[in-house]
């Protein structure tokens, strides 16, 4: 490292699109620095994706025991706040085990919030400078607040899973992951659930015909979806919120999620200062993860990218800038297939090349019905289907499910969809038995087998 600079590299940020590269890099002996000015490890591990699933947990259980009724003895139900306690047994040491994965390798955790001075220096509380060859922005995404009056008066996703008691009453305005999601959960746990969507479409980035499964099943349970909302405006009147939207049209509340989606993180970082490029998705990059600045980088969710916002994206640009920085590679970063899923109950799972790409590209698309299977009707599932995409030389090039166990045959199939494996290739893989991935890898085995390798 030059003497010129504090670090070789300053991460602004300490969730997975730095913890995941910046740890393995400051073990080859890189000087390395990070800046949080929250908990270590960001959203995902702190109140994003471990908070969530720890809390989904206890809503899949009683899903599979009111399916299995007719064999099991008495009722059972979600107790949240125990359920919210539980959450934060499993999160509560996550900040100190990354914090201690960090340092441990010889990275430097700084406290506090990071602003630009300029391209190599950054002030962190206003008050101490830090410079560096290199830094990483990953200050990820934030939740979005509806510019409406009354705006205060709702709650965003991290208020929602710190809820000690569950409202009995909650709307939520967004259909989107946190939007869904939480509406299963709330609903399970015993909460009357309103849902107003900005346009018609629910999970618009999901396949259709499985989401409106989702919907249909939700709206059985006593969830409502009100389309096309268009909220204007929240109040509060006598204890409660009062939600106003559409021609003249409110609810009355006791509590407001607002799940409208997630926006970049970087308003506060005096990007204007050193001139780094962005937009409304995030900052512009390269296929090196580098801004418009030479020696300005991001990863993770805070960039513009057509890759989607998810941890595994971050995870992998993470590495990719271990090994562009450590010098292990020069080559512009090759996104591999990011799979990606809504834990609704059931679970909506999917990798690769959609089925609406599919029927563009004149690719094969094979349906599956899941629940005429023995695998899927152990637990007696009634919503499971799959649809899998082969190219036109037979490979598996894509896949989506809708079922409880959604996610486990998705991530069986990524091996095969990524390095799009022949038949032989196929053939070598043996999974255990009994068990999802074994049904899964079957049905990729089962199709290649009927094509004609010719075709």
């Amino acid at each position: 490292m030059s003497k010129k600079f504090d670090f070789d590299v300053l991460y602004i940020g300490a969730g997975h699109a730095t913890f995941d590269g910046a740890a393995p890099l400051a073990a080859t002996g890189c000087s390395v620095g990070v800046i949080e000015s929250g908990l270590v490890g960001g959203t995902c591990p702190n109140r994003g994706c471990n908070a969530k699933i720890t809390l989904d947990q206890a809503v899949k259980t009683t899903r599979e025991s009111e399916r299995l009724g007719d064999v099991l003895k008495g009722n059972i139900s979600i107790d949240w706040t125990k359920n919210v306690a539980h959450k934060q047994e499993i999160i509560d040491p996550l900040p100190e085990a990354l914090t201690g994965l960090l340092e441990s390798n010889g990275a430097k955790i700084i406290k506090g919030h990071a602003q630009f001075k300029d391209n190599h220096t950054v002030i962190v509380n206003n008050t101490t400078e830090v410079t560096a060859e290199k830094i990483v922005i990953a200050t990820g995404l934030k939740p979005h607040r509806l510019e409406i009056p009354g705006t205060e008066l709702a709650h965003d996703s991290e208020d929602f899973m710190n809820l000690k008691t569950l409202p009995s009453d909650i709307v939520i305005i967004g259909t989107g992951y946190i939007g869904m999601e939480f509406a299963t959960m709330a609903n399970a746990a015993g909460s009357k659930v309103t849902v107003l969507l900005h346009s018609d479409m629910v999970l618009r980035k999901f396949h259709q015909p499985f989401v409106q499964k989702v919907v249909a099943d939700l709206e059985k349970r006593g969830v409502t979806f009100i389309k096309n909302a268009n909220v204007h405006s929240f109040e509060e009147h006598t204890g409660k919120c009062v939600v106003n939207y559409g021609d003249s049209q409110s609810i009355t509340t006791d509590w407001i999620l607002d799940a409208t989606g997630r926006i970049p993180n970087i308003d506060k970082l005096n990007l204007e200062k050193v001139g780094v490029k962005y937009n409304e998705s995030g900052i512009l990059i390269n296929d090196h993860l580098q801004t418009n600045v030479e020696n300005i980088y991001a990863s993770g969710d805070v960039i513009s990218s057509n890759q989607p916002k998810l941890t595994p994206s971050a995870v992998f640009e993470s590495k990719y800038l271990m090994k562009l920085f450590s010098g292990q590679t020069t080559d512009p970063i090759n996104w591999p297939v990011i799979p990606s899923v809504v834990f609704t109950s059931p679970r909506i799972a999917k990798a690769g090349v959609t089925v609406e790409d599919a029927d563009k590209k004149g690719f094969n698309v094979t349906d599956t019905d899941l629940t005429a299977n023995w695998y899927y009707q152990v637990d007696k599932e009634s919503i499971a289907e799959s649809k899998q995409v082969h190219d036109k030389q037979g490979h598996i090039v894509g896949v989506t499910e809708i079922s409880d166990q959604a996610q486990d045959s998705i991530n069986t199939l990524l091996p095969a969809i990524e390095l799009k494996l022949d038949q032989e290739q196929i053939d070598r893989m043996v999974n255990l038995f009994p068990a999802i991935g074994f049904d899964a890898w079957s049905r990729a085995q089962g199709e290649v087998t009927q094509l004609d390798p010719e075709d």
